[in-house]
């Protein structure tokens, strides 16, 4: 359980950032795309450890449970994963959640890089504009 309330924390503080305004100043963009880099290898990590801690908790919770439901057939298949699901319902929303920040990250990555390389065409274009000029 220990594992699973540090996973929650550490998710709520990058969703955290992950909600702050993003910014279009370029030395901004970087920073974040830095950031970004590191959020998206820990989320990556961390949904790993949160399925592997929600495959834990469906395991020790209904495996003798779904094992005497299939002996006396009172439940289809469909039924009996139902209620597998229902039994690590904080699990499986960490999973969903982290999941969720693993695929913000890359797109808030994708925004700061186009950002980036507009600011770059931007600055090119000035500087051929400036030297045709003169």
């Amino acid at each position: 359980m220990e594992k699973l309330e540090e996973l929650r924390q550490e998710t709520d503080f990058i969703q955290s950032f992950l909600e702050e305004p993003l910014q279009t100043e370029i030395n901004a963009c970087i920073e974040r795309l830095s950031l970004l880099a590191g959020y998206l290898a820990r989320s990556g990590d961390m949904l790993a450890e949160a399925k592997k801690l929600m495959r834990r908790k469906k395991s020790e919770q209904i495996c003798n449970m779904v094992a005497d439901i299939a002996k006396k057939s009172c439940l289809s298949a469909k039924a009996q994963n139902a209620l597998v699901d229902s039994i690590a319902v904080e699990e499986m929303y960490l999973v969903d959640k982290i999941d969720r920040i693993n695929a913000t990250c890359t797109h808030q990555g994708d925004w700061c890089r186009s950002i980036i390389s507009k600011e770059k065409e931007e600055m090119k274009f000035a500087s051929y504009t400036k030297n045709n000029n003169n």
